[in-house]
């Protein structure tokens, strides 16, 4: 076998090693999982886990209703049934759906029916809609072991997923093109400081 033989069977050889390594890490690859929230005015609720580690996109909706492709404005007025939501896609290697359950308990009120602050009405209820059965189980547990955590009972409703509507786009990433208004100050401002989260925008 002569040198350049030998060169052309290494170089083969190496490439289809390395083709290996690049499809193993391709198949490697956790897909990403979705999970969806209703926890007050999905403006707080967007801001907050935008800034969670490990959740990777962020959009504000309505997801609940009995009507087709609601609007902002219909699902505020009640008659629509939607609660507003946020639903996250997050990578299960960097945080688990466990893990995001402690911090929805932390960034709103679970004891308050149809309320948030000042943010009244049946879209600003507190909901868990899973999108699997484990994470019906998993929210089932966090809701019984997040229970001693709080002075009145939990009202948050878990319920399968339906369909998501996301919301205009006025609505997506409002903390972040509107830092200075004053619901973001006066409501989100507190929200993310009780966290521990960066106040800054962050796009």
């Amino acid at each position: 076998m002569n040198i350049n033989r030998i060169i052309h069977t290494f170089i083969t050889s190496l490439a289809l090693f390395l083709s290996s390594i690049a499809m193993s890490q391709e198949n490697s690859k956790t897909t990403p999982q979705t999970a969806t929230f209703g926890a007050g005015c999905f403006w707080c609720v967007e801001a907050v886990f935008q800034r969670v580690e490990g959740i990777q996109s962020v959009v504000s909706g309505y997801m609940g209703g009995h009507v087709k492709d609601p609007t902002y404005r219909a699902v505020c007025s009640g008659s629509t049934g939607h609660t507003e939501v946020t639903q996250v896609q997050f990578d299960p290697d960097k945080i688990s759906f466990a893990e995001i359950l402690e911090i929805f308990w932390q960034l709103h009120d679970p004891t308050t029916l149809n309320r948030q602050g000042a943010d009244r009405g049946t879209q600003y209820r507190s909901a868990i809609y899973f999108h699997s059965e484990d994470q019906q189980i998993t929210a089932a547990k966090s809701k019984t072991e997040a229970a001693p955590k709080f002075d009145d009972p939990i009202v948050t409703e878990i319920t399968e997923a339906s369909t998501f509507y996301p919301a205009e786009d006025n609505h997506q990433d409002y903390y972040e093109l509107n830092s200075n208004a004053p619901y973001c100050r006066y409501v989100i401002h507190p929200k993310l400081k009780k966290l521990g989260l960066d106040l800054s925008p962050i796009k």
